[in-house]
């Protein structure tokens, strides 16, 4: 299926995360690029298929993050009494 609308959405998508990559990382983390492109591509196609407008809404791009973060198991050790995390360190008592 060719949508020139949903290559034009996508595409500018594209290039605004190329252009704005720490904003691309914050949203998904730098190892599921292609994938979120795909879903976004998939979702602007079912989009124009119930007759609602190309570009995504906010609870749809949630949507779309939550799926791929699904099969992303986050795995913590504690070594110690103080744990380090993304977040900075947590003192465990």
């Amino acid at each position: 299926m060719k949508n020139v609308d949903v290559d034009i959405y996508v595409s500018q998508l594209i290039s605004f995360f190329n252009n704005n990559p720490n904003d691309l990382i914050d949203l998904i983390g730098d190892s599921l690029k292609e994938s979120f492109y795909e879903k976004i591509k998939e979702q602007c196609f079912k989009n124009v298929k119930d007759g609602d407008e190309v570009s995504l809404t906010q609870k749809q791009i949630i949507d779309i993050v939550v799926k791929l973060k699904q099969g992303k198991v986050i795995e913590s050790k504690i070594h110690s009494i103080v744990q380090e995390t993304k977040f900075g360190n947590i003192f465990l008592n």
